[in-house]
């Protein structure tokens, strides 16, 4: 009798202690050691996103990156955004998109520029021919320990970035998304159990749990389904730009439940079905992605 092909999902990917590292402001992919799988080797599509056109935010490492590998191998076109300086990651994305055979439109732009939103919907609409799905996942995260210490001007654009351009975003591709449409929020398990250092970060993210909710409501009618993922501890740049506290990154993730971090790859199939028909019962939901960790909404 053929055995089942099982994974101990305990010893996948890395398992011990990562170096201790940190990188400037933008975080690069490229140099994180070890470099997170995206699943640019191993995902592999089976037609679930044919045609579809796609914006995805924080596309150009970390989790972004990855539902754009695995968007397009299911056959999605990509309007890719990310934040000015991050162009040699994006690059590397746009790449695996065209070697899947897809179109993908570049979007360098800072989430802080109130401007912003409506020039990358506008673009993703002309030159892809429409839109039908948003993936809105870019994000800032700076930890500080103590809430005496943390500049009101981080706090600002914390919220711009993670939630005010989600909202700005939103409303500039509703009028363009038909029925059978999707949006995937990426929201935390931060807004579910929030960390003392991440106060910003944290409350950001249990408003994009709130604001996915409410938004399936509104556009439920519309035939637009509207759900949100909420990661655990997974190893992406977003964690070296000051995102965790200073010697915490040798450690980082090993206390979940299944005692390592996350890879972004291991998010994608989530996104990929939220945003299929697969799901098409399926709005007003968040899924953990936490190694254990658990959600309440």
């Amino acid at each position: 009798m053929t055995e089942p092909k099982l994974i101990d999902p305990r010893k996948l990917y890395h398992t011990e202690e990562f170096p201790k590292q940190d990188q400037d402001t933008p975080a690069l992919q490229k140099e994180m050691q070890p470099v997170p799988d995206c699943g640019e080797e191993s995902y592999e599509g089976s037609n679930q996103l044919e045609n579809r056109r796609v914006l995805i935010t924080g596309g150009d490492s970390g989790i972004g990156r990855a539902a754009a590998i695995a968007f397009a191998r299911e056959g999605a076109d990509i309007g890719l955004h990310f934040f000015p300086g991050e162009e040699e990651d994006a690059k590397q994305v746009a790449s695996y998109i065209e070697k899947a055979g897809r179109k993908v439109v570049l979007l360098p732009y800072d989430l802080r520029d109130e401007t912003a939103p409506k020039e990358i919907v506008e673009k993703v609409v002309s030159e892809l021919g429409g839109l039908d799905t948003l993936v809105l996942n870019a994000g800032q995260q700076i930890s500080c320990p103590a809430i005496e210490e943390i500049p009101l001007e981080q706090v600002k654009d914390t919220f711009m970035v993670n939630i005010l351009a989600m909202f700005a975003i939103v409303k500039e591709a509703v009028p363009h998304i038909p029925a059978g449409g999707a949006i995937i929020n990426t929201t935390s398990v931060q807004a579910f159990n929030p960390s003392e250092h991440l106060l910003d970060y944290a409350s950001t993210k249990a408003a994009i749990a709130n604001f996915t909710i409410g938004l399936a409501k509104q556009l439920a009618p519309k035939g637009i389904r509207v759900n949100g993922v909420a990661p655990g501890p997974i190893w992406t740049p977003l964690q070296l730009d000051e995102g965790q506290p200073e010697d915490s990154i040798p450690e980082f993730g090993q206390q979940s439940l299944l005692e390592r971090a996350g890879q972004p790859v291991e998010l994608a199939p989530v996104y990929v079905f939220l945003a299929s028909n697969k799901a098409s019962y399926v709005t007003a939901q968040i899924y953990g992605v936490t190694g254990g960790e658990a959600i309440n909404l």
